[in-house]
């Protein structure tokens, strides 16, 4: 609760230091003596916080209690049900997840559990299990893995699904389960980035998570959402092109011709710099880059353009309908791709767009 305590005046000791003295009814109400220490803080703005030593000892002394919470599994329960539930508690911070199984022979659960945590669930383990009660630890916080740290890797591996995909329509048969294996990498990533998210707005500590203000929550929540369909997108891609393959190969589908390399270079091309113009929107992002997030919505007009033109070479060609809807996949793709870049450099703009309005004021003053 706010209480204006009115203002005091500073005064000089005539060495160089300033003095300011405390309100007595403040002093009194933490127990305030001679040698009493206060920790000074600095804020963005220039304000000070002060905060006696004696709260900061209790503080750090204090051990946050456990999150605990109890799963009851019945064996008419939806197996993948239960796995959602767990993985909304992981989200939550929950430091504990207790599984209780109504009935001892309900193995498919347990085994959907333990995938559950094996693939999905980044720094959880089963630390307990008996016949009827399963104990899950999440052990892995901020510190040990900060979130810059974390949404970085999830760039790299996203990006990599994607590349692993388009190749797949004339590489090898057999890398399908690579995209598989990222695209769950990078779901466990973003559920981890998320908790960490849902961590600091909780306990309202945005700074330990490298964060400026609590504003920039929402944009970090916007960039995990747009990795983690990177690899969701490429993911569709590689079933698209795995099933269609195995239909050419049975002799269900028959493709008239082959992959028109034109066109195919064309579409790795933009591929590629949807993956660079991503990348770049990450790097903006992290460097708190104002001119260079607005320099890379600029440059996605002349992509713009470029699709437009594969799109009409397309059409112009006449190519077999199977093949050009795969065609036309992957560069929906790309759009997507460079329409994500854009929403990461529109976050870095509105999170930095003070900071640059300001030093061009105090520039020219």
């Amino acid at each position: 609760m706010e209480k204006n305590l009115g203002y005091r005046k500073i005064q000089s000791t005539g060495r160089g230091s300033y003095i300011i003295s405390l309100p007595k009814e403040w002093a009194r109400s933490i127990g305030a003596e001679k040698g009493s220490e206060i920790a000074f803080k600095l804020q963005d703005d220039l304000s000070l916080i002060l905060t006696p030593s004696k709260m900061i000892e209790e503080k750090i002394s204090k051990k946050p209690k456990m999150k605990e919470y109890w799963v009851h599994v019945h064996e008419k329960d939806d197996p993948k049900t239960v796995c959602r539930k767990i993985i909304s508690l992981y989200v939550i911070n929950a430091d504990l997840v207790h599984v209780r199984f109504t009935n001892n022979n309900i193995t498919e659960h347990r085994d959907e559990i333990k995938n559950l945590v094996k693939t999905i669930l980044l720094g959880a383990e089963i630390i307990d299990e008996s016949q009827n009660i399963m104990t899950i630890q999440i052990l892995i916080n901020h510190p040990e893995f900060p979130i810059e740290k974390a949404i970085r890797r999830m760039v790299i591996l996203a990006l990599s699904t994607n590349e692993i995909a388009v190749s797949m329509l004339t590489g090898k048969d057999n890398e399908a389960y690579k995209v598989t294996e990222y695209r769950n990498d990078v779901s466990r990533l973003n559920l981890y980035v998320v908790r960490q998210l849902k961590f600091g707005v909780g306990r309202d500590s945005f700074t330990e998570l490298g964060l400026r203000s609590p504003k920039e929550f929402l944009g970090y929540r916007i960039v995990t959402n747009d990795v983690k369909s990177i690899a969701d997108n490429a993911m569709v891609i590689a079933r698209y092109i795995d099933n269609l393959k195995k239909m050419v190969k049975d002799q269900i589908l028959f493709i008239k011709e082959k992959i028109d390399e034109e066109v195919y270079a064309q579409l790795l091309e933009i591929n590629l710099k949807a993956h660079q113009l991503f990348e770049e929107s990450i790097s903006a992002m992290f460097k708190r880059d104002y001119k260079h997030a607005d320099e890379i919505i600029s440059n996605t007009e002349s992509l713009a353009k470029q699709e437009q033109n594969l799109i009409t070479i397309i059409f112009t060609k006449k190519l077999d309908p199977i093949v050009s809807s795969i065609f036309s996949l992957i560069l929906d793709n790309s759009r997507r791709i460079i329409e994500y870049a854009v929403d990461i450099s529109e976050v870095t703009l509105n999170r930095t767009i003070e900071e640059v309005v300001e030093q061009n004021h105090l520039s020219r003053n």
